[in-house]
């Protein structure tokens, strides 16, 4: 099992197609308060459709919180960051890891960039110039890429070949 810990998610519409994904990828979403919404928010219900439902997810109070839980990633824990110098791909992700991802406006505090200093990854981007994937979509990258390197053939019911 994949870990998606978002810090003080902003968008409820974010937010929502993430939970969707971890419900389809049997992941674990981890919702560190505060959040810009409220859950039960239209948008988030209108992304997430009828998902949420199926969907395992933990609220946490805040990081103190989350740090403290007994249900956050049993393996390390990666911070996706523009600033980091690591592409996601080069990482040998892990059954029981976490992908960690900031907030939409200002990501996640400096004391948080300082413990992750050593796990802080990527995804590339070739023009510079733009400031970053939506929030959503790197998820959904990195999720995948994880999942990849992880999941065999035999997990999902795939025929070999």
């Amino acid at each position: 099992m994949i870990h998606i810990i978002l810090y003080q998610p902003e968008i409820p519409q974010n937010t929502g197609n993430i939970g969707r994904m971890c419900a389809i990828t049997r992941s674990r979403l981890h919702l560190i308060h505060p959040l810009g919404f409220e859950i039960t928010d239209k948008q988030l219900k209108r992304s997430g459709m009828d998902y949420w439902e199926r969907l395992d997810v933990y609220h946490h109070e805040d990081w103190a919180a989350f740090e403290k839980s007994s249900t956050r990633p049993q393996n390390d824990i990666y911070l996706f960051s523009t600033h980091a110098q690591t592409p996601h791909w080069d990482i040998a992700y892990q059954d029981e890891c976490g992908l960690l991802f900031g907030n939409e406006g200002s990501g996640v505090p400096p004391a948080i960039h300082e413990q992750f200093k050593h796990r802080r990854i990527k995804i590339p981007q070739w023009d510079a110039s733009l400031r970053s994937l939506n929030l959503a979509t790197s998820a959904g990258i990195a999720t995948y890429e994880a999942l990849r390197q992880i999941v065999t053939k035999d997990d999902l019911g795939l025929p070999c070949l």
